[in-house]
């Protein structure tokens, strides 16, 4: 099987789900995250996704990939709002050049916590969905066979280009080409790649159109068929309504609490 996007068979139960029931997870806890009033709330979803993450094995690149996103974001948003929010009443500290809010500083917590509800969920449904079985799960619920294949070449196109990449800075390796060293050195050696890189890229874009077209992609009245089946399963549609009754909670909690 050809690697694509993160993707990598792990044989866990989030890889066996089907991925619509992950984009249900992914706007259905997004949303959530965002419109619960208090930023608590999206720290508990970040918490699940952790624990999703340790169920489909993938505990420590998720943490890393977590971490590398939350720490600057979240020292950045605290400074700018927590020093300079308009919503700062209550002073929780007096650095001297400005004071540090707690109402900014909450404000801060809160965006980026939903921010990490929305990665953290994408990044699951990424590396345990295999892209094809993705894009057969979109075609079968009823999207056009031509935005499906748009879709898929969207999904493939970053990692095709990193691993032609990489095969061109192998064999320029192989040739002499220094492609190590200082941050200058590495910039001259990256320059004579992207030739061969953009050409490739054109070269195959043809190659897969006139694979398509002997294969007869998009000819009318005929029912398309996919290598790659699309199998709802029972557990899938009991998580998707349990999504949706969990979006259905948490909207009714926050009018509750909007007009208590």
């Amino acid at each position: 099987m050809a690697k694509t996007s993160n993707y990598v068979p792990q044989d866990s139960p989030l890889d066996r789900m089907d991925p619509r029931a992950k984009i249900y997870a992914i706007f259905c806890l997004g949303i959530a995250a965002i419109i619960f009033p208090y930023y608590q709330f999206s720290y508990l979803i970040v918490i699940g996704l952790f624990i999703a993450a340790g169920i489909a094995k993938l505990l420590k690149k998720f943490t890393k990939f977590m971490l590398a996103f939350a720490i600057p974001i979240l020292i950045m948003l605290i400074f700018i709002q927590g020093f300079y929010s308009p919503k700062n009443v209550t002073i929780i500290a007096d650095c001297g050049f400005a004071k540090l809010g707690l109402e900014g500083v909450e404000y801060a917590l809160k965006i980026v916590g939903s921010l990490l509800v929305f990665l953290g969920s994408f990044y699951l449904m990424t590396t345990t969905t295999y892209t094809g079985r993705l894009v057969a799960a979109l075609v079968d619920s009823g999207m056009n066979m031509k935005v499906g294949y748009l879709v898929l070449a969207c999904l493939n196109v970053v990692p095709q280009m990193q691993r032609r990449m990489l095969i061109i800075q192998e064999a320029q390796a192989a040739r002499g080409v220094d492609t190590q060293g200082t941050f200058f050195s590495r910039l001259k050696a990256y320059i004579p790649l992207l030739g061969p890189v953009v050409m490739s890229s054109f070269t195959d874009a043809q190659e897969r159109g006139m694979t398509l077209e002997t294969r007869g992609f998009g000819v009318k009245n005929v029912k398309p068929t996919t290598f790659v089946e699309a199998k709802k399963r029972t557990s899938d549609r009991v998580v998707q309504i349990l999504l949706v009754v969990f979006l259905v909670a948490t909207i009714a909690a926050t009018v509750f609490l909007k007009f208590a």
